[in-house]
């Protein structure tokens, strides 16, 4: 029997104060697609990284052919036949579709480009995938689909035999999904061994020869196409025990003040009929996979991407909000997922991020900034959410992620916002200070803030919210109240699409 094409046996693999992964074990054979579940933060990504170079393991071994290979950087993992295409591409628009996939290594006379080579090179290379696409053509006007194409042609240029592809159906329409399944098809018959990460399980069980379960950096098992079966997987998913602590039951604001209406929320790339209220003093959570809209609804809802149709009203009275500051103004507070970002300006002080969603309050008629008053503020908020901070005078950047997210908190709560929408509020944050944030909302909430909590974290979706908001690929298709959700019943909701969006809104009716 043949050594598999790829192996790797008990990767570990840590970061500060985070295990990411933990004697991880799989095998790839030639020809075969290998499909890799689980949920966000199960150490897929990383896995990925350490195959293509990016990250260095910290124990384990990776054979190729049944050799011991070291891969020390990504051009060491392309010697070895190794490409990997990001969920986020990686071309440059304004070149060519040749340009971009022999950058750094087109052909040369005396030093000088020979685009014609280059060009005739390419044609050759997309013929061979049976890609029916012009070397010449400018990057940045094709379709996000042929622009995928071009990154698997650009991954198979380095004599690609392992292609790891991570949710590359994430953007696209069903036609585009048939044309890149039909050239992994092509792949498989030429021998080519992929890797798939998706939380799709249609496209799960269309492509898979094989499934591989991770759950929290570890491997959880193996199922064969024969084997592959939904409820199964997302069982191995999501099936540790865990201690929730006391979770929210959604009777607790059903009869409060509704503060957000949001109805028919659209936009034109992804959002369809977002419909769903938010009362007062209640925290509503927000579940889903990678690509599922979450995101993108708290964006349209103040005002950072368009919406196409969909109304919001506040407090009652419907309001117009076309850019994030007509969401402030309407007491509508944004923590992005991103904090460093989009939430903080790192080079200044404490004081500073503190009241800068409020500088008005803190700016005089010449442009004087009151930087005594903003300190008394800000030493305020300090005390009160417990920040670790030398003084508020300390530069944002010199703090710990979970410090980083209070000052984005006392940002909004200076500003007095109603409603607060965080989005991921512990990613990156440690055990510890997930705690204090955890603690920090459901005060928040007890005081009669209104707050929608955007995670990929189940535990965390459960422990917080009193209701729960389930989407998949930019629909709503289910809200679940807190006392009839779990985990299995949220990822569920989050893996079934079109024929059960039916299904999903009757439960909606029946929670609300």
């Amino acid at each position: 029997m043949s050594a598999p094409l790829l192996e790797v046996e008990g990767i570990s693999k840590s970061f500060p104060g985070v295990r990411a992964l933990h004697d991880v074990q799989f095998h790839l054979a030639a020809g075969e697609v290998l499909v890799l579940v689980g949920e966000n933060g199960a150490g897929k990504s990383t896995l990925m990284k350490i195959l293509s170079g990016i990250y260095q393991r910290d124990t384990g071994a990776i054979r190729v052919d049944g050799e011991p290979v070291e891969i020390s950087g990504p051009a060491i993992a392309q010697q070895l036949g190794i490409s990997i295409i990001h969920q986020e591409m990686n071309l440059m628009a304004d070149l060519t579709v040749a340009q971009n996939i022999f950058i750094g290594r087109e052909p040369r006379v005396a030093g000088v480009l020979n685009e014609r080579a280059l060009n005739a090179q390419t044609g050759e290379l997309l013929e061979q995938l049976g890609i029916g696409l012009d070397p010449r053509a400018r990057v940045g006007d094709l379709t996000v689909a042929t622009q995928q194409m071009v990154e698997i042609a650009k991954a198979l240029s380095f004599n690609a035999r392992v292609l790891i592809m991570d949710e590359p159906t994430s953007a696209l329409t069903d036609t585009e999904v048939e044309t890149l399944f039909g050239l992994i098809e092509s792949l498989k018959e030429g021998g080519t061994g992929i890797i798939y990460i998706s939380h799709r399980m249609e496209e799960l069980k269309r492509l898979a020869d094989r499934v591989t379960v991770l759950r929290d950096g570890e491997y959880i098992g193996d199922l064969e196409r024969a084997e592959i079966d939904v409820p199964t997987i997302i069982e191995m998913m999501v099936g540790r025990q865990i201690d929730e602590g006391a979770r929210p039951v959604s009777s607790e604001h059903a009869r409060d003040e509704v503060v957000l209406d949001v109805q028919g929320l659209s936009t034109k790339a992804l959002l369809d009929d977002v419909s769903f209220q938010l009362h007062r003093g209640e925290i509503l959570g927000f579940a889903g996979l990678m690509g599922a809209g979450r995101t993108e609804t708290a964006r349209a809802i103040i005002g950072a991407d368009p919406r196409s149709a969909g109304t919001i009203t506040v407090h009652g009275r419907q309001v117009h909000i076309s850019q994030p500051a007509d969401a402030v103004r309407h007491g509508i507070g944004y923590l992005s997922e991103d904090r460093k970002a989009y939430g903080l300006m790192l080079e200044q002080d404490v004081s500073f991020n503190t009241v800068l969603a409020s500088m008005k309050n803190f700016t005089g008629p010449l442009g004087y900034f009151f930087d005594g008053k903003a300190r008394r503020v800000a030493q305020t908020f300090v005390d009160r959410l417990r920040t670790k901070t030398p003084s508020t005078s300390q530069q944002v950047k010199l703090l710990s992620g979970g410090n980083q997210q209070k000052v984005v908190i006392a940002k909004w709560l200076a500003r007095d916002c109603d409603i607060l929408i965080f989005d991921e509020p512990t990613r990156g944050i440690d055990v510890g200070a997930k705690e204090e944030i955890y603690r920090l909302l459901q005060g928040l909430a007890a005081d009669g803030k209104s707050i929608i909590v955007i995670s990929s974290e189940l535990p965390e979706v459960l422990r917080l919210s009193h209701r729960i908001v389930v989407m998949a690929e930019g629909r709503i298709t289910g809200t679940l109240a807190n006392e009839d959700a779990s985990q299995a019943t949220i990822m569920d909701y989050a893996t079934h699409l079109a024929a059960d969006v039916t299904a999903a809104a009757d439960h909606t009716r029946g929670a609300a």
